[in-house]
């Protein structure tokens, strides 16, 4: 029993170590710049996005087709019966003979000269929903590089981190250590060292909360970039004096010209005229040219019938025009009229909303730089107060109680100076991607 059960649990081994080994984990060091090149090699949202583009350009050279004439054609053959002549009383009734094969061709050309303006409206139309379709997929690339950029700032903040909590860990494994050999001088009591110890443990799980995080936000960035779930992507190192400084107003201007909403609101005003423009069109005659040839056989219009071919052509101009659009057509104007105004408000709405936007990201960004410099002198305060406690303690002068707060008050000070300088850099490509220049 024994060795059957050795058998297993060496052959559970086995596999286990052949599926780690098969999932080596491959780090790589991405900058942000080389993240959005790969999420627009292989993000799906992002590929999707593409397709729907590359669909709207076919749809304007569908709509593009009616400039091109229209050209039909038939053919067919048929077996005639014999036709059979009567009175109107349906009396006195004899056969007429009908050549047995029957045959038609027929072809007619014809091009629309005018429409009242139909046709380049709806080309048009078609041209501005292509545009939408790259707006919708430019916002879409905006945010996944935005998500990107949350992501690995988020990695970069937890890695941070890591190394804090790492540095307190060792600095309490080694006041624990000097703990135990004061312990064993008779000089500190073993519930001071529990005390400490229960904080090492906690430490160690705030250390395995974040690496979990950190392993959950690496599924996330590398599903996002397209790669295997086997790449582990190392965070770099955030500079924040490589940012370009701008003013407010220079902001402004910038998502005036660039930002995505504005764009789209600014297109749906000019779709919404071709719209009007179209309805329009529908209280003008329709003019085209026309070109017909038409080979039948037999000519069934004489009695008897003649077994010939009858072919005969005509050329001309045709006029359409729906006296119905006159009470028809003024109230489909109406209703585009209004949406023309209705998108013109949208777009008064969408300038007020990037502007706030603008604004307050602007002031957050400057704000960062504040809380930056507060978090810097916490942790030289903090620091500092650690070191005095730390020293009193080493004498005799201060409680363990006072050290554990001593520890916490730099562990927290160090971290939120660590947050604080990578919320400067999220707020900065925060303005970007407000501003559609992201």
């Amino acid at each position: 029993m024994r060795k059957t059960c050795f058998l297993i649990a060496s052959l559970l081994w086995t596999l286990c170590t052949n599926q780690v080994c098969a999932q080596t984990v491959e780090k790589q060091n991405l900058t942000i710049g080389q993240m959005f090149e790969l999420a627009e090699q292989n993000n799906s949202r992002i590929k999707a996005h593409t397709t729907a583009v590359k669909q709207a350009e076919e749809n304007v050279k569908v709509a593009k087709n009616a400039y091109l004439p229209s050209i039909d054609a038939s053919l067919s053959f048929s077996y005639n019966g014999d036709g059979t002549i009567l009175d109107r009383d349906f009396g006195n009734s004899f056969k007429a003979e009908i050549p047995d094969f029957g045959n038609n061709f027929a072809l007619e050309v014809s091009q629309v000269i005018y429409a009242g303006g139909a046709i380049q409206s709806g080309v048009k139309l078609s041209e501005l929903q292509a545009q939408i379709a790259g707006l919708d997929a430019e916002r879409n690339r905006q945010e996944v590089r935005f998500l990107i950029v949350g992501n690995y700032l988020e990695l970069c903040k937890l890695d941070n981190q890591l190394k804090v909590f790492d540095s307190h860990i060792a600095q309490t494994e080694k006041v624990l250590k000097d703990m135990r050999i004061r312990h064993e001088q008779g000089t500190v009591l073993h519930n001071d060292m529990t005390r400490y110890e229960l904080q090492l443990q906690n430490l160690n799980y705030m250390k395995t909360q974040l690496l979990n995080a950190k392993q959950i936000l690496n599924n996330q960035l590398t599903n996002a970039l397209g790669l295997p779930k086997t790449v582990e992507i190392q965070a770099g190192t955030i500079e924040i004096h490589s940012l370009e400084e701008k003013d407010a107003w220079v902001w402004q201007e910038e998502a005036l010209h660039s930002a995505i909403p504005l764009q789209m609101a600014e297109t749906a005003i000019r779709m919404s005229e071709q719209k009007k423009k179209i309805s329009q069109s529908d209280r003008l005659p329709k003019v085209a040219l026309f070109a017909m040839n038409n080979l039948t056989g037999p000519v069934t219009i004489e009695i008897p019938a003649i077994n010939k071919n009858f072919n005969y052509w005509a050329v001309g101009v045709g006029i359409q025009y729906s006296i119905g659009n006159l009470y028809k057509a003024n109230k489909k104007i109406r209703a585009d009229k209004l949406g023309i105004q209705k998108a013109k408000e949208e777009m008064q709405v969408a300038q007020e909303q990037i502007k706030l936007g603008m604004e307050a990201a602007h002031i957050k960004y400057k704000e960062a730089y504040t809380l930056l410099e507060t978090k810097q002198k916490s942790v030289e305060l903090a620091s500092q107060n650690y070191d005095v406690v730390n020293y009193r303690y080493a004498n005799d002068l201060a409680l363990i109680t006072d050290l554990l707060d001593a520890s916490s008050q730099k562990l927290d000070a160090e971290l939120q100076a660590v947050n604080a300088r990578i919320n400067i850099v999220y707020n900065y490509y925060k303005l970007h991607y407000i501003s559609g220049t992201l």
